[in-house]
């Protein structure tokens, strides 16, 4: 979903909303607020949207056998031992890596 197109395809459909409701019951305060609360019920869909694709990309990456998760190679942060590499695998829920 990109987010330009989301949003004029939006205030299109918030126009022609805001036309027929105006139509229907011929209220300028009503046609406002309706409106209003349409455009609410259209971004909450869209933050849904967004965090279902996410969840869902979680879980086809935690679906991955191990050894084809990514891994990421990090210099240890301990003064005593510079030569030590630490690593750490991607997307591992629970588990935090300092």
């Amino acid at each position: 979903m990109f987010a330009p197109r989301f949003l004029v395809s939006m205030i299109g459909a918030l126009a022609v909303f805001a036309i027929a409701t105006y139509l229907l019951n011929g209220s300028l305060a009503s046609t406002a607020l309706q409106t209003l609360i349409c455009a609410v019920l259209m971004q909450v869909g869209y933050f849904l949207a967004v965090l279902f694709l996410v969840w869902k990309e979680a879980r086809d990456r935690r679906k991955l056998e191990p050894s084809k998760v990514p891994v990421v190679v990090e210099p240890a942060n301990d003064d005593n031992q510079p030569g030590k590499v630490r690593l750490r695998g991607l997307n591992r829920p629970r588990h935090f890596n300092f």
